[in-house]
């Protein structure tokens, strides 16, 4: 593995002006005007860097017509594309598309349309932001200019530096390519520099070579009449690489962005979590206490279902079995292949943990940690697998009779499933984070646990201590 680059010596790049950088963004995004920031999220951890918005966990016309109507500029829409298949992403993604641009249409208000993506670039790209395109262009008549990619998310360690994507590992700053994320079994890829990570998922349909790129040299000397040059320059679709080490960067882009869309130039987005919060103009809060998130009962212990299998997610469930007062329940997941007794597996975990919640404990469920996996070219019957895992998981919180007093779910696909089909969400409201990139939803009325604290652990964030730190403010200790 080539070690390129140290946390530390990003430091080294010259530092912006920030209060020319607040005073230029002051002056700037009021040029937005009337835009509905609309986010599709292909997994519940895109809020992880914002408060106060709206997700909703369905895409009817009347849900999007309501996100458009809110008094916020931003909402989300939860697709968890990430664990469809392609043919129904397609799908999807055309629906959503549709109405989006039929509420539009009926409501007379613009709105700018992002893809929020993993940022260590696994998912359904280019398909998603390639049936956005089509479908927009289909019903506007009009051409999409070109579609920015900045997957920079610095809460999780991951920096876009000369275009080339780093993940930060034990502060040592690694290409992306060189990682466990690049080797995914579903959304595997071999490049760390954008523009050839780009040309590589594109089959060349796109070429590095003949990408926009906006350089850390060009943002840092606050050059924003180049980069709208750049920006202006954008035709045919083509691709407009961000890099960024800081939330700051991005501003700096977004204001060039903001004068170019105000001039006409129309663009979709593939971005990490970052991006949205800055074009959603939200500040920065401090992360929550346990004072801010229990606010219901608290006699019952705290539910924790551990479904991701990276090896961060292994390394802190090992982490958290050192908290002493939680329970531990392993849920062998590889009985799926057998329907009966992979049901009465769930069966039994969900009545030990349930006696456990309603006696005071908190209880840690977590699938068995070896990966199912079936060969070569079996990739999407893997994902079948995974999913049929995630709906037992559900199965626990959808059945489950004690109200736990918080509930945390680790891993993209499962906090999606029990949010939807567990916890059955329709429109929640994100309260903030409780730790660098860990988003917290509040429970909507219509839930089965009105009003708990839902903690949304991505799989890929955090240190091998942030799980356990997590549970540690939330219980007190």
């Amino acid at each position: 593995m080539t070690m390129l680059r140290t946390v530390e010596a990003i430091q080294s790049y010259p530092k912006l002006d920030d209060e020319a950088v607040k005073r230029l963004w002051t002056e700037t995004y009021p040029l937005l005007g009337g835009h509905k920031i609309v986010v599709l999220d292909d997994d519940p951890t895109g809020v992880q860097t914002v408060h106060g918005v709206s997700v909703y966990t369905d895409w009817t016309y009347e849900s999007i017509k309501r996100g458009f109507e809110e008094e916020n500029n931003l909402f989300f829409i939860l697709t968890n594309s990430r664990a469809f298949t392609a043919d129904v992403t397609k799908n999807v993604h055309q629906d959503i598309a549709e109405r989006i641009e039929a509420v539009s249409r009926e409501l007379n208000r613009p709105y700018l349309l992002i893809s929020r993506g993993d940022s260590t670039l696994r998912g359904h790209y280019p398909l998603e932001t390639d049936v956005l395109k089509t479908t927009i262009e289909r019903n506007r008549h009009r051409a999409i200019d070109g579609e920015v990619i900045a997957p920079f998310f610095q809460e999780g360690g991951r920096w876009t530096i000369n275009n080339i994507h780093y993940v930060e590992q034990d502060g040592v700053l690694v290409p992306v390519g060189e990682t466990e994320f690049a080797n995914d079994r579903t959304f595997g890829y071999r490049s760390s520099h954008l523009g050839e990570w780009v040309e590589e998922k594109t089959r060349g349909k796109y070429s590095k070579d003949e990408m926009v790129y906006i350089s850390l040299d060009r943002i840092r000397r606050l050059d924003i009449d180049g980069i709208y040059r750049q920006l202006m320059s954008v035709t045919h679709f083509n691709k407009v690489i961000v890099n960024a080490i800081e939330e700051q960067d991005i501003a700096v882009f977004a204001i060039a962005l903001i004068k170019a869309i105000r001039d006409g130039k129309t663009f979709l987005f593939r971005t990490g979590a970052s991006f949205t919060k800055v074009i959603g103009n939200i500040p920065t809060r401090p992360f929550l206490t346990a004072e801010e998130l229990l606010t219901g009962q608290k006699e019952n212990g705290g539910l924790i279902i551990v479904g991701s299998h990276v090896k961060k997610t292994t390394d802190q469930l090992q982490r958290l079995k050192e908290l002493p007062g939680l329970q531990f329940i392993e849920l062998n997941s590889h009985l799926v292949f057998d329907e009966d007794a992979f049901s009465h597996e769930i069966e039994r975990v969900r009545l030990e943990a349930e006696e456990n919640v309603a006696k005071g404990i908190t209880t840690v469920v977590y699938t068995k940690r070896e990966r199912l996996e079936l060969g070569d070219g079996m990739e999407e019957e893997e994902l079948k697998l995974s999913v049929a895992i995630s709906a037992g998981v559900t199965r626990i919180v959808s059945e489950f009779s004690a109200t736990p007093k918080y509930l945390i779910a680790r891993g993209g696909i499962t906090s999606s499933d029990i949010g939807t089909n567990g916890l059955h969400v329709k429109r929640a409201t994100v309260m903030g984070q409780i730790a660098p990139g860990v988003p917290v939803w509040r429970t909507g009325p219509e839930s089965k646990f009105p009003s708990i604290p839902y903690v949304i652990f991505p799989g890929n964030v955090g240190t091998v201590d942030t799980l356990r730190e997590v549970v540690s403010v939330l219980e007190g200790s």
